[in-house]
């Protein structure tokens, strides 16, 4: 007598509906391992990249500098000269202007008139002039006049400031670059514990998220960068301090994590939509704490700010407000489609929709 075939076995709807293949402790440890392993392989290959092009990379993040530099209006300078030592500037502003609409300089031993066009510096020279000696002020018209901008220029002061520079770009830039690979190997390791549906989530949360990030990183670096580096100069020059030069490695660093600041503050449409997604947040939540969501983006982008400067703090805290508000809209949306499709169904059924 021949068997009838056996019906569905239930846990092969479990694993449809629920989670994977159950798993022992020493199995999952063991998947643990791997995914740690391979994480900390793809970091130490990014690190290893980055410290290899640490010229271009320096070359990269300089581009916002540069960029403020071109749009940053010139102010012209005299550097005055005491032997090989630079120990002041003179603006041109400063200088007396003759009849004639050049300007004469204080002191100088032929008492001549020299175009502010061909000026290149003021050196200090001892004149004897009768039985006195006095201390002149002689142009030399043959070197390149100096500038003074308004956004500095990038130095290294100390013998190991260059490699500090490039542990920071390996470190940051490994991190960064390894960052897919490791949130692929860390996927790999959680999605066969999710359900379905959770797994759907998640791969939107994961797709709309790294979009999202380097959204958050090309605007740090086109719009926010040039904006804050040229404000905080401005704000030094007007307390009365020189911004001529910068440490090469304080940039880098600010830089560095600005970027990974406003690429992380980018992300929080994903955890406000994430959140509404799954039921624990609602639409007229996130409107009724809108005055706290303002408090919240300062709070974050003085902690993710790293120069601690307000100005900083409120360019950071913009567009983090922004993308709330667009949070917001997106689940005012959902609200709306969803209300539509339970009236829908009601109405197909004969049933009424609560309001």
């Amino acid at each position: 007598m021949e068997k009838k075939p056996e019906a569905t076995e239930p846990h092969n709807v479990d694993e449809e509906t629920e989670g994977g293949p159950v798993k022992t402790f020493l199995e999952h440890l063991e998947d643990l391992r791997w995914m740690l392993l391979k994480s900390l392989v793809a970091i130490t290959i990014g690190m290893l990249f980055c410290f290899v092009a640490g010229n271009r990379l320096v070359a990269f993040l300089s581009w916002p500098l540069e960029h403020a530099r071109k749009i940053t209006p010139i102010r012209a300078e005299l550097p005055v000269l005491l032997g090989t030592n630079i120990i002041g500037r003179l603006p041109h502003s400063l200088l007396p202007i003759t009849p004639d609409g050049t300007n004469q300089v204080p002191g100088l031993t032929n008492h001549s008139s020299v175009s502010t066009n061909h000026y290149g510096s003021l050196r200090l020279m001892p004149v004897l002039i009768g039985t006195n000696w006095l201390l002149a002020a002689q142009p030399e018209v043959a070197e390149v006049m100096e500038t003074s901008r308004n956004v500095p220029i990038l130095k290294n002061y100390t013998p190991l400031g260059g490699v500090m520079v490039a542990l920071k770009l390996a470190i940051y830039g490994g991190l960064i670059v390894a960052a897919p690979f490791v949130f692929y190997f860390v996927g790999s390791f959680v999605l066969p514990a999710l359900k379905i549906k959770e797994k759907k989530v998640l791969y939107q949360a994961v797709s709309f998220g790294s979009v999202l990030f380097f959204m958050g990183v090309a605007f740090c670096y086109f719009v926010l960068a040039g904006m804050a580096l040229t404000a905080t100069v401005q704000f030094s020059q007007w307390l009365g301090f020189s911004a001529d030069e910068w440490r090469a490695e304080e940039y880098i660093t600010f830089m560095l994590r600005f970027m990974l600041g406003m690429g992380l503050g980018f992300e929080l449409p994903v955890v406000v939509l994430t959140l509404v997604k799954i039921g624990l947040i609602e639409y007229q939540t996130l409107v009724r704490f809108r005055a706290y969501a303002v408090v919240g983006n300062l709070v974050i982008a003085a902690f993710a700010t790293p120069s601690a400067d307000p100005f900083t703090m409120f360019l950071m805290a913009i567009p983090l407000q922004i993308l709330y508000e667009v949070s917001v809209i997106i689940a005012g949306y959902w609200e709306r489609r969803d209300r539509q499709r339970a009236a829908e169904e009601a109405a197909a059924d004969g049933r009424q929709v609560p309001n």
